[in-house]
């Protein structure tokens, strides 16, 4: 250390222990790490902005249970999607703005050897504390310290690490589930080989390689968290080594998950087509209700109606799941005269549009009221890039 400053190596180590450099260094370098996870998070989430945008009125299934449910958009999926990160952004936001600096303590946290040093002036002692921490940009330092600032600022920064890990996860795994269904996939290069025996496959492997990243940086806070629990009094040794791993790693793991994330999100790919297939195939049983009760409106019998539409229902199940064949529903009401009232408009009744809600208007006020402001505010983050990139 002295190397540097060849004049103050007499003196500067004098009332500072290891631990005076390493964990005020420490505490700088999760700052600046902060910094550009949050410049790539409010990246990320602009890049999503414009596919939710795109595809904000776009019917696609709904799925509880994996299972087709009510109808939704993929643009309000893509929402969800988004509103994770924006939590995840918010976390990030307020680890930088609370983390302190664990500044001039000593060796047990008393600034015994700095009150020494300045003959017992402690108005001393506390100015060069307050002097350290501006020049290394903090807003405050931690009140009080052991030997080390207490290790739980760790699980603190962890766990927001893993908050993005576990989003990343979320959105990927969806991206890999509508990836087998043929409805949305992840980027693909000309030359990219999705197997080495299978030569047609397309494997989603960005979204598996963030699925795999995020499964590890999810486990972190566990580690930091016993870290912290086993610190004795002031402090002992065995937070070192695991420190110099979960730290770093972490930081580099989402690091990467972002630079992903961004990559699968600017190259996101939509089969519209598809998408409505798989919409039109379940759409028929979801616009049974619809129908109901516009013969009910008509003057028709509603149990009878209900019964006619229950028989037509397993009937037409047992074509879709014991022939394989398409869902003829429709095509068995429209020839029921019991549904003659609606035969006229029976298409018209079974416009995917009409089964979404308010999901187009929610992606329009979602973007409206809770992305644009963070763009906003974050917007001399965008335009700085990264040097690193994807390779698949």
């Amino acid at each position: 250390l002295g190397e540097v400053p060849p004049a103050a190596m007499p003196i500067i180590h004098l009332g500072a222990t290891s631990c005076y450099v390493g964990d005020n260094t420490d505490l700088v370098q999760i700052r600046d790490a902060l910094l550009l996870i949050k410049r790539k998070l409010v990246q990320t989430i602009d890049i999503l902005k414009k596919f939710a945008v795109k595809y904000r009125d776009l019917p696609t299934l709904g799925f509880t249970h994996y299972q087709p449910a009510q109808l939704t958009t993929v643009g309000k999926r893509c929402t969800l999607w988004m509103q994770d990160l924006l939590i995840d952004l918010s976390n990030v936001d307020r680890e930088i703005n609370d983390l302190p600096m664990r500044g001039v303590k000593g060796t047990t946290g008393t600034q015994a050897s700095f009150l020494e040093l300045f003959d017992g002036d402690h108005d001393k002692v506390k100015a060069l504390n307050k002097r350290v921490c501006e020049l290394m940009n903090f807003k405050k330092t931690i009140p009080v310290s052991g030997q080390t600032y207490t290790r739980k600022i760790d699980y603190m920064v962890l766990s927001v690490l893993s908050g993005i890990a576990q989003s990343a996860y979320k959105m990927c795994g969806d991206i890999r589930l509508l990836s087998n269904l043929k409805e949305v996939e992840e980027p693909f290069s000309k030359t990219q080989i999705g197997s080495s025996a299978m030569a047609y496959k397309r494997n989603p492997m960005r979204s598996e390689r963030v699925c795999s990243l995020a499964r590890y940086v999810m486990g972190l806070p566990n580690a930091a968290a016993n870290t912290h629990a086993s610190q004795w009094f002031e402090r002992t040794l065995d937070d070192s080594a695991i420190r110099r791993i979960v730290l770093p790693e972490g930081f580099l793991a989402v690091d990467v998950i972002l630079n992903l994330l961004s990559n699968i999100g600017d190259g996101l790919h939509v089969w519209p087509n598809v998408v409505r297939a798989h919409v039109m195939a379940e759409l028929p049983f979801m616009a049974t209700e619809v129908i109901l009760m516009e013969c009910v409106k008509a003057g028709g019998d509603r149990q009878e109606l209900h019964e006619a539409i229950r028989v037509h229902s397993m009937d037409a199940g047992a074509v879709v799941k014991g022939e394989g064949k398409p869902n003829d529903l429709m095509e068995r009401i429209a020839k029921d005269p019991l549904f003659q009232k609606v035969h006229d408009k029976l298409d018209e009744m079974i416009d995917p549009i009409l089964f979404v809600g308010r999901a187009t208007e929610q992606v329009d006020e979602f973007i409206s009221d809770e992305i644009n402001p963070v763009i906003e505010i974050n917007k001399s983050l965008m335009d700085v890039q990264s040097v690193d990139d994807v390779n698949v």
